[in-house]
């Protein structure tokens, strides 16, 4: 695994698809991921918190990671996330995802509710369990809803000791920050620095290093906007469209969060609907009209890719 053979680019979180009665839909599952590959993806990734996998059974896992396995064919790569407390459970997990052909997982650190936390050797000794299991690459999870401190030394740590630890999907405030160190201590180590948290802080993140985003699934299009000419080292318009794009991205980052991706494909005919499992919420209608309002303005192809 080196640099030059790197996942970068855009690769969105791919909502989980539901009917009305709040059964899996496979069948808007496939229609979700066609959208999002023809909407210029460069990879996806499944079962994350954004598709809401806290709610799912461990069958329905099995069930959404094999339909869009199959379904894409090595079209794109596939993250599949395989979070879980328990490390033989996540190893057990990943090895299924990398022997149905998933191309990485990604994972957070073990936690469970507002105290049950690991320390670090703990820690370490989790992701090297998951390591020896598979021989696919780990993307290591850095988010706030894990409550556990990750210090860049740690990480970069990992990547030297752990050998399938190589990517990290940094989305802790101040990320900027955080990946410019990561990157600075981890070296060769750190194969995939990356953006998350739909990609609020993405030009910051690029600046620092970062080399893919891992957004929203509602409008890749509108992330290849930043990310193409930034690669091509065309800085400047990369800035004026992450400014054009922005509005949309706070508006899903901090009023919609996970339901605005299936709310942008109910409103552009890609899924039949935007139902979350409850005790999630659907959106308030105005706040769903807000976004609707904002993506227009933008003409991403979420809202025409079914009509």
């Amino acid at each position: 695994m080196t640099r030059s053979h790197a996942y970068r680019g855009v690769f969105p979180v791919a909502p989980t698809v539901f009917d009305e009665n709040g059964r899996l839909d496979l069948d808007g599952q496939r229609r979700a991921i066609d959208f999002m590959i023809d909407a210029g993806s460069h990879g996806l990734c499944i079962l994350a918190n954004f598709s809401e996998q806290f709610v799912l059974t461990d069958e329905e896992r099995d069930q959404v990671m094999r339909a869009v396995l199959e379904h894409v064919a090595g079209r794109v790569p596939v993250i599949v996330t395989t979070t879980h407390f328990g490390s033989e459970i996540c190893a057990e997990r990943s090895k299924r995802a990398q022997d149905m052909g998933a191309a990485m997982v990604m994972v957070m650190p073990p936690y469970h509710g507002a105290t049950f936390r690991v320390a670090e050797p703990g820690i370490h000794e989790f992701f090297r369990r998951v390591s020896d299991a598979i021989r696919i690459p780990i993307m290591i999870q850095d988010a706030p809803v894990a409550g556990t401190p990750l210090s860049a030394e740690f990480l970069a740590r990992m990547a030297r000791e752990i050998p399938n630890v190589a990517y990290f999907k940094i989305e802790v405030p101040q990320a900027a920050a955080k990946l410019r160190r990561l990157i600075e201590i981890g070296g060769d180590a750190i194969i995939g620095p990356w953006d998350g948290e739909e990609a609020i802080t993405l030009m910051a993140d690029l600046d620092a290093g970062a080399t893919g985003a891992m957004t929203g699934g509602g409008y890749p299009d509108g992330i290849r906007q930043i990310m193409d000419p930034w690669e091509a080292g065309r800085r400047e318009e990369a800035m004026d469209a992450y400014a054009r794009w922005l509005p949309l991205i706070n508006y899903e980052n901090r009023q919609c969060g996970l339901v605005a991706c299936k709310s942008l494909m109910k409103e552009g005919g890609v899924i039949r609907s935007e139902a979350v499992r409850h005790p999630l919420m659907p959106l308030h209608p105005a706040t769903r009209a807000g976004l609707i309002e904002i993506a227009r303005r933008l003409d991403p192809l979420v809202l025409r890719w079914g009509r």
